[in-house]
Order: structure tokens, then sequence, then C-alpha cells
């Protein structure tokens, strides 16, 4: 059973678990918590004031964590799973009624945990919701994670950004309609990890757990919206997506930025379900701008890096999407390399596989990605930016990065390994 209960037991075994024992204030004081668990590793349990669930937060705060969600090893295992699976045909495994597994809850939405994380946010925020949706244009659905910012006990207000649910909220409201929608809290990281995933438009990303964790999952309908969610979420939510916009924000990115103020749509929350199945209904907090944060944005793109530099160059030893980059806009990739153009290859393919990328780092085998003390002695001791450097001006890039003019960007690529001919000359000295 993959549910987030059993992989908190995990991790509980493991010796990573820990707890606040005394309820917390729902402003700031859980982002004391969750920054103090992110620096040591742990995973922590929480409950706040104005609500009876129990929270829980970084819980794939480190690539450990995200790896033993996944059952693999090794970053190559990890990579190539995610990319098999998002390859893969959903399945919908409908084995049980909703009604048998949610029971209906009297209450309003400022019963649940919402939290201001820091002092300027715009508001009271969920972090880990999954919205589905049906795709009204082809037979499907889509599964996306997005903040939700309290608005008052039946709406809040979506950040949604220019992709699928972003087009299926485009194509119903230019026909007149609302978008229904079920929102899920609380399952097991490797279903977060699809959601965080893009799959072609129509492929619903959580059925693909076949292929991710070698069995289906099992689905239920909602009541009144008749979309799949998972049967073993601590938490469902029914409602529809309108077109009253509201002002959303500002909200912590992840580069440690508050993001600006933007008129979204808002969810008219219509029910919320609990799941009486479970022992404990678990209710998902991420940190904003955290390392779980980074971790599901930017995994699933350092894997798309991995396969398109991997099709240019002889061998791929390790991709880095860097934290201080947000696991978004830096990547250092290390390569073993035939020509001394690999590298210059592995730039292109790298910007061509993820457009959010603003700088990468191309560096040789025995150079560690993960060390940026490292990285840097490579770039210093065998760059030459009239030989190594690749600049590309005015193209697509992130509109998360503030240096951009509405997501038009430089960027910019550094071949940082040694030339074929004079490896001996370079080769660093360890102890």
């Amino acid at each position: 059973m993959y549910t987030l209960a059993s992989f908190l037991k995990l991790l509980k075994d493991d010796g990573l678990l820990t707890r606040v024992n005394s309820r917390l204030e729902p402003y700031l004081e859980p982002t004391k918590e969750l920054m103090r668990s992110d620096v040591d590793g742990t995973t922590v349990v929480f409950k706040v004031k104005n609500s009876d669930l129990l929270c829980v937060g970084n819980v794939v705060n480190t690539r450990g964590k995200l790896y033993r969600a996944l059952g693999v090893l090794s970053d190559e295992s990890a990579y190539m799973k995610l990319l098999n699976t998002l390859s893969s045909k959903p399945e919908l495994n409908y084995v049980d009624e909703f009604n048998d597994i949610f029971t209906y809850v009297d209450y309003g939405l400022d019963k649940l945990p919402f939290i201001k994380f820091f002092e300027n946010d715009g508001g009271m925020y969920v972090t880990s919701s999954i919205v589905i949706a049906r795709t009204p244009d082809v037979e499907g659905f889509n599964a996306s994670v997005h903040r939700l910012m309290l608005i008052d006990k039946e709406r809040v207000a979506i950040r949604i950004v220019p992709r699928h649910l972003y087009r299926i909220v485009s194509l119903n409201s230019k026909a007149g309609k609302d978008t229904p929608v079920a929102i899920v809290v609380g399952v097991h990281p490797a279903l977060m990890l699809l959601a965080s995933s893009s799959p072609p438009y129509g492929i619903f990303e959580l059925g693909l757990t076949k292929e991710l964790l070698g069995s289906s999952i099992r689905f239920c309908r909602t009541p009144k919206h008749d979309l799949p969610v998972p049967c073993d979420s601590a938490l469902v939510m029914e409602g529809r997506i309108t077109n009253e916009y509201v002002s959303e924000g500002p909200f912590l990115d992840l580069l440690n930025l508050y993001d600006r103020v933007r008129q979204q749509p808002t969810i008219h929350v219509e029910s919320i379900y609990l799941n009486v199945s479970l022992d404990e209904q678990l209710f998902h907090v991420i940190l904003p701008g955290g390392m779980e944060h980074k971790l599901l944005m930017g995994f699933p793109r350092e894997a798309s890096i991995w396969d398109a530099v991997r099709r240019v160059v002889p061998k791929v030893i390790k991709v880095r999407l860097t934290p201080a980059g947000g696991c978004w806009l830096h990547a250092v990739i290390s390569i073993e390399k035939n020509s001394d153009g690999d590298a210059k290859n592995a730039i292109l393919a790298a910007f061509a596989a993820h457009p959010s990328l603003k700088h990468v780092v191309v560096v040789d085998p025995d150079i560690d990605p993960d060390d940026p003390v490292d990285v840097e002695w490579a770039v210093a001791t065998r760059f030459q930016a009239g030989e190594d450097l690749i600049l590309i001006r005015g193209v697509r890039g992130s509109t998360l990065d503030p240096s951009s003019a509405d997501g038009i960007t430089d960027k910019l690529g550094i071949d940082a390994t040694v030339p074929l001919n004079k490896l001996e000359l370079f080769r660093k000295v360890r102890t």
C-alpha cells in the first residue's frame, strides 16, 4: 500500500521523523520548525491551533528520501524510472466506491491547516494540493500541484501557470463554463512527483504509477464531478475553478524571492471529505523555497536534461540542478567526452531540455557537481571565456528570474572541461 503514512513509517524506522509536541500558531511558527528540520534533513510532524489534522512537512527534502520513495539507489535508476513512467500508458484502476472510503465533513476551509509562512505572504496557504481536472478537448485528465490561498470558508485563489491546467481552464472559460476539479492532499511522495511532472497533454499523471511503483494505485470517482482520485488520499475536496479573479500573492518562490501579485482565478469549494479508512489523515505541508519544494519541481527537469545530454555525449556522469539556483535556473553536468566539442553540445542539449535554464556549467568526471567549491575550481582553472563560453541572447527563460524581462533572458554556458590533449596539465592533486 503506497500511502503517505506508510512512507513516514520508513522514515521513522530510519530515525528521520521528528515531532513537535505543542500546537503551533498557523502564522509563521510552522515555518521555523520546517526550516529547522530542512537543515538537518529530517521530516517533521506537527499540528496547528486552528485544525485537528496532523501536518507533515519535509517529506522528501533530501535526494535520499526521494530515491527511497521511488525504490531506487542511483541517479541513473531514478531518471530512467521516471522517464519510462512518463512515456507509459496511464491506467485507472477503479475498485472502490468513494463513500466507502471518504466521509463528508461539515465545516469550511478555515478548519484546514492553511499557513502563513512568511511575514509578507499575501495570505494563508496550502502548498501541497494536487488539482485534478478533466481535459475538455481530448479524452483524459490532468493532475498538477498548485498553491491555494485562502479567501474565505468556501473559496481559495489558485496560482495557475501557462501549462496544462491553464489550457483546460481557458477552453472551459471560452465556452462559458467553470472547470470542475478535485483537490487531493496527503498522498505518497511518488504521486507528488508525478503531479509535478509534465507528460504530454491529456496523459493523466497519477495514472502512471504502475511503471513507477510496480503496481497501479486504486482510484475512486468523486460523487459530484466524477473525477478520479487516489483512494489513499488523506483529504479530497470538490469544487469549480470559476471566472472570478482576485489578487493572489505575494508568495515565496523557488529562488527565495517573493513572486509578484497577480490576478488569479478562484476555486469555489463545494465539499470536503476525509479518508476514514486511514488511521490518521496526514496533511502534507511543503515549505516554500525549501529543499522539498526545489526537489519536487526540479527533479523531473533534471531527468529531462540527463536524457537529452546522454544522446549527444559518450557518457553523462551526473546532472544537478543546484539549490542556489532554486533547482531550476542553474545546472552543473559532469560528462566523459571523446572530442572537445562534446561539452558545448551538452550545454545546448541542456538548454533545449529545460527552457527555464539560465546557466550551465559542464565539467569532467573528476569534478563533483554536488560540491560548489570543486565546480568553482574547475571554472577557475579550466575555462577561458574567449574559447569556452556560449552566450545566447534574448530567448525564453523563467519568469521566476527577476533579472529577466517577462521571461526573456540571456543564457550562459561554460565549458569547464580539460582539452583532451592536455589532460596531465590540468589534473587536480587530491589527498
